[in-house]
C-alpha cells in the first residue's frame, strides 16, 4: 500500500509572529520556517505503518513555493522514499489545494492520504476533509491512533466527549492530532540520504488545477494587548466588579 503525505512549510512555532506594517499579512521575510509540527507527525506515522510492513512506499507531497523543497527533505530525512512539488508562488487556500491534491491521488493511487489536522498557520481545518470529498472516499479526523486491518484502518479520534473510533474501508483519508506519535529527529547521515531522494517537480498546471485565490483578504492585525489585572479585597468585590465592569455576570 502506498500512503501519500502532505506536508506544509509555515512559520517555526517557536517564532513570535509580526504583523507586516501595511497590514496585508504577517512577515515571513527572513524568518525562521519549517515544517507544520502536525504533518511532522502524519510523516512519522506513514514511515512507521512501512516499518510494519503495512504501507510499500511513503510518498511526501508539499504545495507552494521553491523554498518548499527543502520541507520535502525534511520528510525524506524522516524516512519518507520519495516527494512531490507542486511548485506556486499563489496564496494558496484549502480548497485549491485540496483540488491539487485530489489530482495527485489520481495520479499515484496510494491506499491511503495520512496528513495532519490543520496548519499552524491559518488554522482552517479544511484541507483533510475537502480532499476526502473531492476523492469520495471516507475519512476520519483528528486521529490519535490508528490500527490498520485487512483493507480496512480503525482510528481513534478525539471527540468533546472522549474517544471515538471508526474502521474504514481502504482507500481512505486520516487526518492526524499531536497525541497519535512523537516524530523522531533527523539523522545526520538520513538528511544526507534525503538529498539523493527523488523529488519530482511540477505546476497547477501539470495538474490541470486552477489555484487561483476565492478569498481575498482584507487586513491583518495584532490582536489587542492584554490589559493587567488588578486585586481586590473581598468577594463582594470581585462580584461587584464582575457585574459593573465585566459585565459578565
Amino acid at each position: 500500500m502506498k500512503v501519500l503525505v502532505p506536508v506544509k512549510r509555515v512559520i517555526d512555532y517557536n517564532v513570535k509572529i509580526r504583523v507586516k506594517p501595511d497590514g496585508t499579512g504577517v512577515e515571513t521575510h527572513n524568518v525562521k520556517m519549517s515544517m507544520n509540527p502536525f504533518d511532522e507527525i502524519a510523516v512519522e506515522e506513514a514511515v512507521r505503518l512501512r516499518e510494519k510492513k503495512v504501507a510499500t512506499e511513503v510518498v511526501a507531497v508539499s504545495l507552494g513555493l521553491k523554498a518548499c523543497q527543502e520541507t520535502l527533505r525534511t520528510a525524506m530525512a524522516i524516512g519518507a522514499d520519495r516527494g512531490i512539488l507542486v511548485e506556486t508562488d499563489a496564496d494558496l487556500q484549502p480548497l485549491a489545494v485540496a483540488k491539487a491534491l485530489k489530482a495527485l491521488v489520481d495520479r499515484e493511487e496510494p491506499g491511503l492520504v495520512i496528513m495532519g489536522k490543520q496548519a499552524i498557520d491559518d488554522d482552517s481545518n479544511q484541507t483533510g476533509q475537502m480532499l476526502a470529498a473531492l476523492l469520495d472516499w471516507p475519512q476520519g479526523t483528528f486521529a490519535s491512533k490508528l490500527e490498520p486491518g485487512d483493507g480496512t484502518i480503525q482510528v481513534t479520534r478525539e471527540i468533546d466527549g472522549g474517544l471515538e473510533t471508526l474502521e474504514l474501508t481502504l482507500p481512505a483519508v486520516t487526518t492526524v492530532d499531536l497525541r497519535l506519535n512523537e516524530p523522531r529527529y533527523a539523522t545526520l547521515p538520513n538528511i544526507m540520504k534525503a538529498k539523493k531522494k527523488p523529488l519530482a517537480v511540477m505546476t497547477p498546471a501539470d495538474l490541470g488545477v486552477n489555484v487561483a485565490p476565492r478569498l481575498e483578504t482584507v487586513t491583518v492585525v495584532e490582536p489587542p494587548q492584554r490589559q493587567a489585572g488588578i486585586k481586590v479585597d473581598s468577594v463582594a468585590a470581585l462580584v461587584d466588579k464582575l457585574k459593573t465592569e465585566a459585565r459578565v455576570i
